[in-house]
């Protein structure tokens, strides 16, 4: 009997004992083999560094990512170190922190989670123009303490500049267009297949991103026409960028120009030479230069094309006809979202319908004569600037940034999925008093955290009087990661987050205002809705 009872306690023990779920340890197994993190004094754990694509270099340069090779003899991957930033363009041949061998993720994660936690996984896509990995290993562990260590927080770097946007009917033949899109869908399916093993749920993953990762959000959304893969339920845009887009065959130019200034242009199989440059050769010729016909270089130069394959058409075109995933979405933008772009010495309409031409080459002069009437000089008068700066940024920060964000929250719900759109306008006097206003991705550092990514005194300082802010915005966006609504787990006493057309006529134009002591719903002002309707108009015209 006493064996019995002894053997009955040891079945009884087992079966609790294989139904545990023991904590993630530092060192997991991915299918690059195993790697060792680090846990935190603040109850988080991360892996730095982490291998998505085996290094684009080589006759992989200008190629579409391929696997990484598994590490050797499985060898443990000790993950304490940032990977290298991709190039930018321009470059700095001395730049040592930048490499071409740059398909690294980080993976920030709270410590008690297991196996069989299955966190929702915030997958962020950083900015910068396509130029630049601008905001490269942001600490994502304040947002998953934010969110009671509810969720799990992914950052990717992509191939930008001219490694990752330069098209050209030989890039297309002998390798491959918008490998820095493809950089972002191939680090997606490494976490649909690994990131179970860190407690994430492969099935929940939300996309994120600020201005070109934004704009990337945009191009996943609506990629191959809204084909769903299943890589991703939901996507949140954050100062989404509609900038020019060229087709192959209008990108011609920037292939041609850069292997002439590589000297290869004599070469019978000229991306074959490119491909032997070494990464210093190609910095000392990597720049920007004006599109054909425009005076002056855009601040943008490299960016997605055309391609009729993962790009069929025009952004605005796209999301008219319907052709985009159906997940639940965010977009929005900074109040002053141009002031950051448009150059403060502007002095006359002249300068101001030039510099938009460089950005903007389809431009046609009777549209910029409709916008100088929508958008008519203001007589704000700010520090070392032109008359006519705010103007410019005016017309800048909506064409490119806001109101492509209206029209994206209102296709959504046509089409029957909710969308909520918001307005940032969190104000600080420093910024105010410059002129700058509420610029571009200034969400940013709410959504992340001061404490993490910095911020204006107002927000970083631990008295700074915007610092209520930041739980309640942190908390729309951690709701939306968790439950594919900011409502769910929204911050205690802050309003409710309407979706985008649940009201009825004008107020159909719906959006939530963020700022400090006064978030609450708002109707998008019929002065705004004018010239951004006129936009939405013109949108495939320009390039959009």
């Amino acid at each position: 009997m006493m064996h019995q009872l002894s053997f009955s306690h040891y079945i009884v023990l087992f079966s609790l004992f294989s139904q545990l779920s023991f904590a993630i340890e530092p060192l997991v197994q991915s299918s690059y083999g195993p790697v060792q993190g680090t846990a935190r004094n603040d109850k988080t754990i991360d892996w730095l560094g982490l291998r998505f694509g085996a290094p684009p270099v080589g006759d992989l340069r200008f190629s579409a990512p391929v696997d990484p090779t598994p590490s050797p003899d499985n060898k443990t991957f000790v993950a304490n170190q940032f990977g290298s930033v991709c190039v930018s363009t321009p470059s700095n041949p001395d730049d040592t922190t930048r490499s071409e061998d740059c398909l690294f993720l980080n993976i920030f994660a709270p410590q008690n989670a297991t196996r069989n936690s299955n966190l929702p996984v915030y997958f962020f896509l950083q900015g910068g123009g396509f130029a630049s990995n601008a905001a490269p290993n942001w600490n994502g562990s304040g947002l998953v303490i934010a969110s009671g260590y509810n969720m799990i927080v992914v950052q990717p770097n992509y191939r930008v500049g001219l490694y990752g946007f330069l098209a050209g009917e030989e890039i297309k033949k002998g390798g491959s267009v918008n490998n820095g899109i493809k950089d972002q869908i191939k680090a997606l399916e490494w976490v649909k297949k690994n990131i179970k093993e860190f407690g994430g749920n492969p099935n929940h993953v939300v996309i994120g991103g600020d201005s070109a990762g934004a704009a990337s959000v945009m191009y996943l959304i609506t990629a191959y026409g809204g084909r769903d893969d299943h890589l991703f339920v939901a996507a949140a845009a954050e100062s989404q960028s509609f900038g020019t887009q060229l087709s192959i065959e209008q990108s011609q130019y920037q292939y041609d120009n850069f292997v002439i200034r590589t000297g290869c242009a004599s070469e019978e199989d000229t991306l074959k030479c490119i491909r032997s440059l070494s990464p210093r050769d190609i910095a000392l010729v990597n720049r920007v230069t004006p599109y054909p016909g425009a005076q002056s270089a855009p601040l943008y130069m490299y960016s997605p094309t055309i391609d009729n394959d993962l790009i069929p058409d025009y952004t605005y075109r796209l999301l008219n006809q319907g052709k985009f995933i159906r997940v639940p979405t965010i977009f929005g933008d900074d109040t002053n979202g141009g002031t950051s772009f448009a150059p403060r010495s502007t002095k006359d309409i002249g300068e101001s319908n030039s510099w938009l031409k460089d950005q903007f080459p389809a431009l046609k002069l009777d549209q910029l004569d409709k916008l100088n009437e929508l958008y008519p000089p203001t007589n704000d008068a700010f520090p070392n600037s032109g008359p006519y700066w705010r103007q410019l940024s005016n017309v800048y920060g909506e064409m490119r940034y806001l109101c492509p964000g209206l029209f994206a929250s209102a296709a959504y719900r046509k089409f029957g999925v909710p969308s909520w759109n918001y307005r940032y306008n969190v104000e600080d006097p420093g910024q105010m008093a410059s002129g700058v206003g509420v610029p571009h991705v200034a969400e940013a550092q709410v959504i992340w955290g001061p404490d993490y990514v910095g911020g204006p005194a107002s927000l970083a300082d631990p008295q700074g009087f915007n610092r209520p802010i930041i739980p309640v915005v942190q908390a729309y966006w951690i709701s939306f990661v968790r439950a594919r609504d900011p409502n769910r787990f929204r911050w205690a006493g802050s309003p409710v987050w309407e979706i985008w057309g649940s009201g009825s006529g004008s107020e159909d134009w719906n959006r939530i205002k963020i700022q400090t002591g006064k978030t609450e719903m708002e109707r998008v002002d019929e002065g705004q809705r004018t010239r951004c309707e006129y936009l939405h108009s013109i949108g495939v015209d320009i390039w959009q």
